[in-house]
């Protein structure tokens, strides 16, 4: 992993806490919600407020994220919404925050400017010990306010102004007078300055967890499912009809299909289809050589080719149909039978434009490992997981492909994979017979 770090490619984009008022800041925070401190003077934090070193100081990564559930934060400031969510449970987790921080962060910059604001994602499940449990997590609260109560502070007092601006006599009433004044001194003026947080709820309907082996859970779809990566008999009776097990692909890719939540890269608009083919196809080369031991030190893509060519024969069958869509796609080729049960057919797929696009890419990056990018974009957990298993030329080709080649455009790198144009008349296809099944075949039965 150490590669990974000195490349930005993990614990990166976090911030910085070296101050001493920011340090004393976090452990008022962390004492509150966990009854712990740390002596560390200087650290780094996500954008929960997570800091691996402390996790390491405490030999507890989930420190603010107690049996995975109910997630905890500090916010030290609102640069926090850039930062990654570590460890993460939930797939939804880091939008809810970034979401929280966007929505009142006029009024966070003005509460982190004196305290630390402390928190929780709260749902009405404190503990998944059972799989069924999943289900019951549907919606989350966010509960929020600075180590010395100023925003429930500032809430009170808006009732006590409320009361004397209602009651008549409220102005001779000496001890909400009283009140009104002490509880002004900690809070300020809140007429011209409101310390209020917005109350925000979100729906959890459609949603990845790493919980028992990893569970996609989908609910907000026409017919509803739950995809399980690892055993789905060791989950039990689940309640949701149609439970589904990675490795049964035809199912997976008619629940895909009936939804509408997946296309073909070689039909989305305004994307290099063939160029994203090519460059999965040169990940399962880098697989295939790196695991014969071929050094793979400053490789090009030529040198991916030749390698291509060289190790042919040892190319895994999902190549083999990559290559056979690639040459349809540039029109010098027939048109390739890649069906649902073909070791190819997630890697020729990505999300369509909808609400859960990222949930879907993010299955489909668990569905294809060998395209190393996109399990890097997509799924950080399952990428990091894998890279620990990889031949040391492998991790060495994969952390020097990601640093020189995505890392140096983002923000172009996820748009020109996974961005959508808006809608244009379709052009005429070569054959009716495609329109009817896509370039892949028909996708098999359950």
């Amino acid at each position: 992993m150490k590669r990974l770090i000195q490349r930005g490619l993990m614990f990166g984009n976090l911030i910085p806490v070296v101050s001493p008022v920011l340090v004393e800041r976090y452990n008022r925070a962390l004492k509150r919600l966990t009854g712990k401190q740390t002596e560390l003077t200087d650290f780094h934090v996500d954008i929960s407020g997570y800091s691996p070193e402390i996790g390491d100081e405490l030999g507890d990564d989930l420190y603010l994220n107690h049996a995975g559930v109910n997630r905890q934060f500090i916010l030290l400031t609102t640069e926090q919404k850039t930062a990654p969510l570590l460890n993460a449970k939930f797939s939804t987790s880091r939008g809810i925050l970034r979401q929280f921080i966007e929505v009142n962060e006029a009024q966070l910059f003005a509460l982190t400017a004196r305290d630390a604001v402390a928190g929780e994602l709260v749902n009405s499940v404190y503990a998944l010990d059972t799989p069924r449990r999943l289900f019951d997590v549907r919606h989350v609260d966010i509960e929020a306010d600075t180590t010395d109560g100023a925003v429930a502070s500032a809430k009170k007092l808006g009732s006590m102004i409320d009361r004397f601006m209602r009651e008549d006599d409220a102005w001779c009433d000496d001890v909400l007078i009283g009140n009104m004044i002490g509880l002004a001194k900690d809070t300020g003026d809140i007429t011209r300055n409101p310390l209020t947080l917005n109350t925000m709820t979100f729906d959890q309907d459609n949603f990845w967890t790493a919980h028992f082996g990893g569970v996609y859970v989908f609910r907000a779809v026409d017919v509803p499912a739950a995809i399980v990566m690892g055993d789905k008999d060791e989950l039990g009776e689940l309640p949701i009809e149609t439970v589904v097990q990675a490795g049964e692909r035809s199912a997976i890719a008619q629940f895909l299909k009936v939804n509408d939540l997946a296309e073909p890269i070689v039909e989305a608009r305004g994307i290099e289809a063939s160029a994203i083919l090519r460059q999965k196809m040169d990940f399962m080369v880098a697989d295939v050589a790196a695991g014969l031991g071929e050094d793979l030190s400053g490789a090009t893509r030529r040198d991916l080719r030749n390698m291509g060519r060289r190790y042919h024969d040892k190319l895994p069958a999902a190549w083999q149909g990559l290559a056979d869509l690639v040459r349809w796609a540039e029109a010098s080729g027939p048109w390739p039978r890649i069906d649902s049960e073909h070791p190819a057919y997630f890697y020729t797929l990505r999300a369509k434009d909808h609400a859960d696009a990222d949930l879907v890419n993010m299955l489909l990056a668990e569905l294809t490992p060998m395209d190393v990018r996109q399990l890097f974009i997509c799924h950080k957990e399952a990428f990091y997981r894998a890279y620990m298993g990889w031949p040391d030329e492998k991790k060495a080709y994969v952390a020097d492909f990601l640093s020189t080649e995505y890392q140096v455009d983002k923000a172009g790198t996820r748009n020109a994979l996974f961005g959508h144009e808006a809608g244009m008349d379709e052009p005429a296809r070569k054959d009716d017979l495609i329109d009817r099944v896509g370039p892949w075949g028909a996708v098999k039965g359950r």
